[in-house]
């Protein structure tokens, strides 16, 4: 993310310039359905990007107000769903690298987590694996308890904080930790009663980060989703990280992103007490968004649908045309949707076996559906991030608030995107 809070002393974050501008920038396996060009086109030209014109949507959608655990319409013969997820990453600056950034998730296990400390959760897994080389940019996938509900989503540290001897990954990843080991352990680490929300995961993984003395600062945005077993999605978006809910070639839901202003989203963020005392100085503070000011959505999936949890380094590049041309030629390509004639098309009967879901016992790999979407995803925003011809939305928007900058091209960032394919578990 490019910049810090205004207001905060010395965080406005060091990006490179182009030459006589006075806006900040930043700087700069498989090869299957990489080539989008020509879905993208035909995309583009059909309407600007515009996250309102694609909120609408067909699917029906629960009240954000029911408990979370049930369903619109209970019923002892509905079906029953698992999410398959993989994510894949790059930092600004690095070459990608899809063989090694790359996750997917864990076999489910069905007994409860063994800890009951969240601290000694996040020191187990920090030296059971390096930190994902995704730079200030970090995500996480957990199923809930012993449960078959999952949680995954998205963290983007505030680069600015680097300028104050800060690292914001620090932030961002330990937010991730957190909240991963809060769902595992649930309900032993929840701080209310009941079925767990994704805003409330969100504010115990806040307070740990606060609490936790080896983080020192730092601020970042948030996008976290709980998908339940029947179907019901219900995420907490905070900032400008965001996802996308696509079904058969469609976009059902894009998520809209939240901020104070232009390039200033809403961040939850820790700040050293030194800095405080510098700011009072100054008669100005932090910018100190909370996880209760995040927005909230409910949602329902159904087989074959595909869900993009992921960072502005993918939707500061990706309209959500671009990245439905992107999924659409995948899902198409691999045979996870299929032509029925007519130009209609139906999920395949293969789904489950493409996202390895009757291997339940295995980790997925490389070759899986999810897998390759997620890294489709980052290498098309990897790539249209360092193209100075293309125009992003990030482009546009500087275009639109800006014109005298004569701004063109992508903007290069850290990329996380983390993408869920959903299979009804009567197919896997």
């Amino acid at each position: 993310m490019g910049f810090a809070a205004p207001g905060a002393l010395g965080l406005s974050e060091s990006l490179a310039y182009r030459a006589s501008s006075p806006l900040a920038r930043s700087p700069g396996f498989l090869l299957l359905c990489l080539s989008t060009s020509s879905l993208l086109a035909a995309a583009s030209a059909t309407r600007a990007y515009n996250p309102h014109a694609w909120s609408t949507s067909s699917a029906p959608t629960c009240p954000v107000s029911r408990p979370f655990s049930s369903t619109c319409h209970a019923s002892s013969t509905a079906p029953t769903y698992t999410y398959r997820i993989a994510a894949s990453y790059s930092a600004k600056g690095h070459r990608l690298a899809p063989e090694t950034n790359l996750f997917t998730q864990k076999p489910f296990e069905g007994h409860k987590s063994a800890l009951t400390d969240l601290k000694e959760c996040k020191r187990q897994a920090d030296a059971s694996r390096p930190r994902p080389r995704s730079g200030q940019d970090a995500f996480f996938v957990s199923q809930v308890g012993a449960t078959s509900s999952t949680v995954f989503g998205v963290a983007d540290g505030v680069g600015g904080w680097a300028d104050s001897g800060v690292d914001p990954a620090d932030f961002a990843h330990g937010l991730c930790d957190y909240m991963a080991c809060a769902a595992r352990m649930h309900p032993a680490a929840s701080t209310k009663p009941g079925p767990l929300r994704p805003k409330d995961l969100l504010q115990v993984g806040f307070d740990e980060v606060m609490a936790d003395k080896s983080i020192v600062g730092g601020g970042s945005t948030a996008s976290v989703a709980l998908g339940a077993a029947d179907g019901s999605v219900e995420v907490a978006n905070l900032g400008d990280s965001g996802f996308m809910h696509l079904s058969m070639h469609a976009v059902k839901h894009v998520s809209r992103p939240q901020t104070h202003a232009f390039n200033t989203p809403y961040q939850l963020s820790k700040t050293p007490e030194r800095m405080l005392v510098q700011m009072a100085v100054f008669g100005s503070s932090p910018l100190a968004d909370l996880p209760k000011d995040a927005n909230i959505t409910s949602h329902r999936v159904r087989h074959g649908d595909v869900l993009i949890f992921a960072t502005d380094g993918v939707w500061d590049n990706l309209s959500p045309q671009d990245a439905l041309g992107v999924v659409s030629k995948c899902m198409l390509e691999l045979g996870a949707w299929v032509e029925k004639g007519d130009q209609e098309l139906d999920v395949s009967e293969d789904l489950a076996t493409l996202t390895q879901a009757n291997k339940a016992t295995q980790k997925a790999n490389a070759k899986s559906l999810q897998a390759r979407l997620a890294f489709a995803i980052t290498k098309e925003a990897k790539e249209t991030s360092l193209n100075t011809r293309r125009d992003g939305p990030f482009a546009k928007e500087v275009q639109k608030y800006y014109p005298e900058e004569n701004w063109h091209g992508g903007k290069p960032d850290d990329i996380a995107a983390v993408v869920a394919v959903v299979v009804e578990n009567s197919t896997a």
